[in-house]
């Protein structure tokens, strides 16, 4: 269990839910939540993962099995949220996929896949918890976009879709909420290290017809700070968008990307 930080007192208290939080930039979000006295609950498809994850995250986190690409998996993990923390206050939607695939080779269903989980899966989400927040007049959320939601990237072409979409119901639903003092953020992380960066590298690299280190060199190249970001750099920003310190921002797509993108 890691232990509380005093950086944001006002989220000691407060309840999670973190969408493919099992690993990756989820479990790093569901981490950082934790260190600020948040309670979790880790929503991921694979259960036994999310499972694993409370259990090191200790403070009360427990696991919730959730497919964001079906109403009635949501709207049961948030029930199971609202029975296991007494209530929720903050959603991360911050379930994922991705491939890659040249844009005049793409089948229907790897197109389907993407708008499913990246875009399906976060106005389901967002909907089923805003119902809640705007009933209790209390809430935050924040999305997980993309770099590729601000620019888009050869053999991406639909995940970079997806990710646009994305932001563009972000900024929607935080004008129509703001009435009702519920934020809605997202962050655009870039070139994270995270095992689907893993798959993406691989993915890249065949299609490229270079080396998998060509292509990690090549993300680091294009990255002012210099290195891969990390799934911490991400989470930061994320818990930082829950708090009472960025009480006066939503609608807003925060670049955590090194100075990829700058606009």
């Amino acid at each position: 269990m890691t232990s509380p930080s005093a950086m944001y007192p006002e989220l000691a208290g407060r309840r999670a839910f973190v969408t493919g939080g099992a690993a990756g930039i989820g479990r790093a979000i569901a981490e950082a939540l934790a260190r600020q006295g948040v309670k979790v609950a880790v929503g991921d498809i694979n259960l036994d993962a999310a499972r694993r994850t409370a259990i090191e995250l200790g403070g009360g986190a427990i696991a919730v099995e959730v497919d964001v690409r079906h109403r009635e998996s949501v709207e049961n993990a948030f029930a199971q949220v609202l029975a296991g923390l007494g209530d929720c206050d903050l959603l991360i939607a911050n379930a994922g996929v991705s491939t890659m695939t040249p844009a005049l080779e793409l089948t229907d269903e790897e197109w389907d896949f993407n708008f499913a989980v990246n875009t399906r899966g976060v106005f389901l989400t967002n909907q089923v918890a805003a119902r809640h927040f705007a009933a209790s007049g209390k809430g935050c959320i924040v999305n997980t976009a993309s770099l590729a939601a601000k620019v888009g990237a050869p053999f991406l072409a639909h995940y970079a879709a997806s990710k646009f979409a994305v932001l563009g119901w972000t900024q929607s639903l935080a004008r129509e909420l703001a009435a009702k003092g519920i934020r809605v953020n997202a962050v655009c992380p870039g070139f994270v290290a995270t095992s689907m960066q893993s798959r993406e590298v691989q993915w890249e690299a065949s299609l490229r017809g270079i080396e998998p280190e060509q292509v990690i060199a090549d993300y680091v190249a294009q990255t002012p700070l210099g290195r891969l970001e990390q799934p911490e750099d991400v989470a930061d920003v994320v818990v930082f968008l829950c708090s009472d310190q960025a009480r006066f921002m939503t609608g807003q797509g925060i670049n955590v990307t090194g100075g990829v993108y700058m606009t």
